[in-house]
């Protein structure tokens, strides 16, 4: 076998592997249903926050870009698990969004996070709770 076969194959195996560790952070990360249900129901509130943190201009760079990634691959079709896998199919994105938040709430602080929250206190407190930030 050439040379560059056995690189493809490395390649494609690294890949593979990388995307078995995904799923395994994600499956210890996951939502129990009464979380994923309460962030369904924050959905709108929950884009909209996350649209206003990243047009914040007096936010780190970092935190903006994080944002907008988030927001790019919320809107896209495709997920880092199909849909077909029982549980993380359709938790994957409240996983992702949820680690995401806990980085911005690190970086940027609560008071960013309360500063635009659009809903109500209770919503604020859902979330906080799903994404496991300080109350």
């Amino acid at each position: 076998m050439p040379g560059w076969a056995w690189t493809l194959i490395g390649v494609v195996a690294g890949l593979l592997l990388l995307w078995v560790l995904l799923i395994a952070v994600l499956w210890a990360t996951r939502p129990d249903e009464m979380r994923l249900s309460e962030l369904l129901r924050l959905l709108p509130d929950l884009l909209r926050l996350l649209r206003r943190l990243a047009a914040d201009g007096t936010l780190p760079r970092g935190v903006r870009v994080r944002l907008w990634l988030l927001l790019g691959y919320l809107a896209l079709p495709i997920d880092l698990v199909p849909d077909f896998i029982p549980v993380l199919g359709y938790a994957d994105d409240a996983v992702v969004v949820a680690l995401v938040l806990r980085s911005v709430v690190r970086r940027a602080g609560t008071d960013a996070l309360t500063r635009h929250w659009p809903g109500t206190p209770d919503g604020l407190d859902a979330v906080r709770r799903l994404a496991r930030l300080p109350a």
